[in-house]
């Protein structure tokens, strides 16, 4: 019994540690928030909320955010 709860904490905990604040509530990934910005472009700019969300609640989750993108706001549409 002991061993089966032990299992379900660990899936849990390894599942909840690799989801992220912006990837999952931050809505579709467009492909400006994906590319790095060329040489001498405009950096992009962060997700505050999303960023402090993914450093106090999901904490190793942020390496997913910023690996995906999704922690960068979506670029304007001009």
């Amino acid at each position: 019994m002991k061993k089966n709860i032990f299992k379900l904490a660990s899936i849990v905990l390894v599942v909840t540690s690799l989801t992220s604040c912006a990837t999952v509530f931050g809505g579709k990934v467009s492909e400006c928030q994906r590319t790095k910005p060329a040489t001498g472009a405009p950096t992009r700019q962060v997700r505050v909320g999303a960023l402090i969300a993914d450093i106090l609640l999901f904490w190793p989750g942020a390496i997913v955010d910023f690996a995906t993108g999704a922690i960068y706001r979506p670029c304007n549409k001009k």
